[in-house]
C-alpha cells in the first residue's frame, strides 16, 4: 500500500492525522493532492455544508465555536474550515481560528482547519472546496465554512455551502451591508449577533425591512435570529433553524437538485478556466512566446486582452496545440 492509499484509508476512517495530511497536500497543490481528491470524491455528498459569512467584528468565530458545541451535544460530528485573508504582500494569513477554538480541537468528533485565501479571486480558493470534500469523505455530519466576509467572498460561499448564514452585529454599519443585493440573495438565515447591545432590535428590523423590499420569490423565507455568542444565547434556536433548512432542501427535490447542479457547474467552469489558462501559459513559455508578448504589451503595441484573444484564436486554429 502506497502513501496515498494510506492517507485515503485514514481519511475514510476519520483519522485526524490523515485528514490533516490530505488537506496539506491539497493546499500545496501537489499531484498527490489531486490524486487524493480523485479517490475521495466518490465518498462525498453526505455532509451538510454550512457557509457562515459576515463583516469582521461580527463575532463569527465565537459563534461557530458555540454552534459546534451544540451540534456535538446532538451527537453530530463536525468539520470546520476557517478561511483567512492572505496578505497580498507577504502571502501570510492570520489563521487565528484554531487558537480561538483550541479547546474543541481535542474532541475526536471535531476537526478544525484554518486556510488562507491565497488571493484567490472571490475569496474561496479551490483548496478550500477540496478541504470540504475531504471532511465530507471523512464522515463529518456537518461541515462549516467560515469566510473572511470581505467583498466577493460573501457571495462566493454559495458555490460551497447548502445553508448560508449571514452574521451581522449592531453598531458596525452592518445594517448598510444588509442592503447589498448579493447578501440579500444568498442568505438562508440572517443572524444579528451580540444581541445584548441596545441597538440589536434595530438591526433586526432593518434586515427584515430589506427582506420585505426584496423581489426574490422563494419557498424558503430567510428568518432573522438574534444570538449572543459569548453566552451561547440563541445558538440552539440557530441550529434548530439550520436543521429546518436542511430538511427543507431534502424535502424539496427540485430545489436541492438545482442547488447541487449549479454548484457543480460553477466548480467545473472554474476548473476548466484554471486548467486552460495554465496550459496556454506553459505552452507560450515552452515556445518562447511569452516574453515576446510581454514586450509588445510594454511597448503599447497591443493590450493584454487583445493579446490573450490572439493566443486563444491561434491555439484553436492549431487544434488546441
Amino acid at each position: 500500500m502506497n502513501k496515498t492509499e494510506e492517507i485515503v484509508n485514514g481519511v475514510l476512517a476519520g483519522n485526524k492525522r490523515s485528514i490533516a495530511k490530505a488537506i496539506t497536500a491539497i493546499e500545496n497543490c501537489t499531484n498527490q493532492g489531486q490524486e487524493l481528491i480523485t479517490k475521495l470524491f466518490p465518498y462525498t455528498g453526505k455532509a451538510h455544508v454550512i457557509g457562515l459569512t459576515g463583516a469582521g467584528g461580527a463575532g463569527k468565530s465565537t459563534l461557530i465555536e458555540k454552534i459546534v458545541r451544540e451540534y456535538r451535544s446532538r451527537g453530530k460530528t463536525v468539520g470546520v474550515v476557517a478561511v483567512d485573508p492572505t496578505s497580498p504582500f507577504s502571502g501570510g494569513a492570520f489563521l487565528g481560528d484554531r487558537i480561538r477554538m483550541a479547546e474543541l480541537s481535542t474532541d475526536e468528533g471535531v476537526f478544525i482547519r484554518s486556510m488562507a485565501t491565497r488571493n484567490y479571486a472571490g475569496g474561496i480558493a479551490r483548496a478550500t472546496k477540496d478541504a470540504v470534500k475531504v471532511l465530507d469523505a471523512a464522515g463529518k455530519n456537518i461541515v462549516i465554512v467560515e469566510t473572511v466576509g470581505a467583498g466577493q467572498s460573501e457571495v462566493e460561499i454559495i458555490k460551497v455551502a447548502q445553508t448560508i448564514i449571514v452574521v451581522h452585529a449592531p453598531g458596525l454599519g452592518d445594517e448598510i451591508q444588509a442592503i447589498k443585493a448579493g447578501i440579500m440573495e444568498i442568505a438562508d438565515i440572517f443572524v444579528v449577533n451580540k444581541a445584548d447591545r441596545e441597538d440589536a432590535d434595530k438591526a433586526v428590523i432593518d434586515i427584515q425591512s430589506n427582506l420585505q423590499l426584496s423581489n426574490k420569490q422563494t419557498a424558503w423565507k430567510p428568518p432573522v435570529l438574534k444570538t449572543t455568542a459569548i453566552t451561547g444565547e440563541g445558538v440552539r434556536e440557530l441550529v434548530d433553524k439550520t436543521e429546518e433548512h436542511r430538511y427543507f432542501l431534502e424535502g424539496n427535490t427540485e430545489c436541492r437538485t438545482t442547488l447541487l447542479k449549479n454548484r457543480a457547474e460553477a466548480e467545473l467552469v472554474e476548473a476548466i478556466k484554471e486548467k486552460v489558462a495554465d496550459t496556454l501559459i506553459d505552452e507560450l513559455r515552452r515556445k518562447g512566446k511569452l516574453d515576446e508578448l510581454l514586450q509588445r504589451i510594454l511597448e503599447k503595441k497591443v493590450d493584454p486582452t487583445s493579446a490573450a484573444e490572439k493566443v486563444l484564436k491561434e491555439t484553436l486554429k492549431n487544434g488546441g496545440t
